[in-house]
């Protein structure tokens, strides 16, 4: 791409925390590394957990561990780069760098979005229709439900980011951001982005929308189903069923509300920024212990992988 003095396009600027005094960058960098290992960390021990214990193995669980790996990719995309910058006291992510990290931020937040959503159906079925369980959700199905998931994400990640590439860019490149966000990347353009614009208004609205209201439609039913279970035991069971998902749904969904409600509400794009961290880091490092937490059958699967790697770790010899 070319910019309006017909120089090379080589570099934009993320200033998110430029501004912050020398003095707290090493806490700022401890503070964002140890998120980040404990997101990877936390995730992995999910994946793992699931993979050991074959009682796990089942569609319920086999979404989870997908939305493990999709979280752990997802905090890659963007805490690695602002480490990097904040070591290094840099600004600077190079052009190809800044597109390909639009590119995957974009595919792993459908992501997200859409495995919760398929999680949220597979609760529906699960309580709404508990006979038939197995026959609708089937391991076809759930394959089929994951890579309908990875498509979607996949052909609305390309479209933007081919749209992004037949822009030219002005001189300044200063993103006030932490990472390469698309909305600001593509209103740094010279060039004409009405069609940028309106794509992501669409996208949005079917993006956001179309599974937001798949998983309050699913929540509603599975609501009336336990009000007419008659004891309070068989309703807590039912309940304890999708309590750990719902609270990461209301946790992903209530971080990324507050984000754009402050982005249109504050004209201050750093407090923008900060409140982002909310879904790119915060919401992924805290759903390993949700899922842990309130789950006993992931706390099973989590000692019996503890003791397996307890058992395999060589004895000291004797010296």
């Amino acid at each position: 791409m070319d910019q309006g003095n017909g120089t090379q396009l080589s570099e934009f600027l993320l200033l998110a925390f430029s501004e912050n005094q020398p003095q707290i960058q090493p806490f700022i960098f401890g503070l964002f590394l140890s998120m980040y290992l404990v997101t990877v960390f936390g995730n992995s021990l999910i994946i793992m957990a699931i993979i050991v214990d074959s009682h796990l193995h089942t569609p319920m669980y086999i979404f989870l561990s997908n939305l493990s790996f999709v979280d752990i990719c997802f905090t890659s995309t963007t805490v690695p780069q602002m480490l990097v910058n904040i070591q290094t006291q840099s600004t600077v992510i190079i052009y190809a760098n800044c597109i390909t990290q639009v590119y995957f931020l974009l595919l792993f937040s459908v992501l997200d979005i859409f495995l919760l959503t398929v999680m949220a159906y597979d609760r529906y079925v699960a309580i709404c229709h508990p006979l038939h369980y197995m026959v609708i959700m089937n391991t076809r199905r759930c394959g089929l439900l994951i890579l309908a998931c990875w498509i979607i994400g996949i052909l609305n990640a390309l479209l933007h980011s081919f749209l992004v590439l037949r822009l030219s860019f002005c001189a300044d490149l200063k993103i006030p951001h932490f990472y390469c966000e698309l909305d600001h990347v593509v209103h740094h353009a010279c060039s004409d982005t009405s069609l940028n614009d309106i794509v992501i208004y669409i996208a949005a609205m079917f993006l956001a929308v179309g599974p937001l209201s798949g998983i309050l439609y699913s929540y509603s039913r599975i609501v009336s189903s336990i009000r007419a279970i008659s004891s309070a035991r068989g309703k807590y069971k039912a309940f304890s069923t999708c309590a750990s998902h719902l609270s990461v749904v209301s946790l992903f969904y209530c971080t990324l509300l507050g984000v754009y409600l402050s982005s249109a509400v504050s004209q201050n794009p750093h407090a923008t920024a900060v409140a982002s961290l909310m879904y790119t880091v915060v919401t992924p490092m805290l759903n390993p212990f949700i899922y842990s937490l309130r789950n006993n059958d992931m706390k099973k699967a989590l000692k019996l992988l503890l003791g397996r790697v307890t058992r395999n770790r060589p004895m000291d010899l004797p010296s």
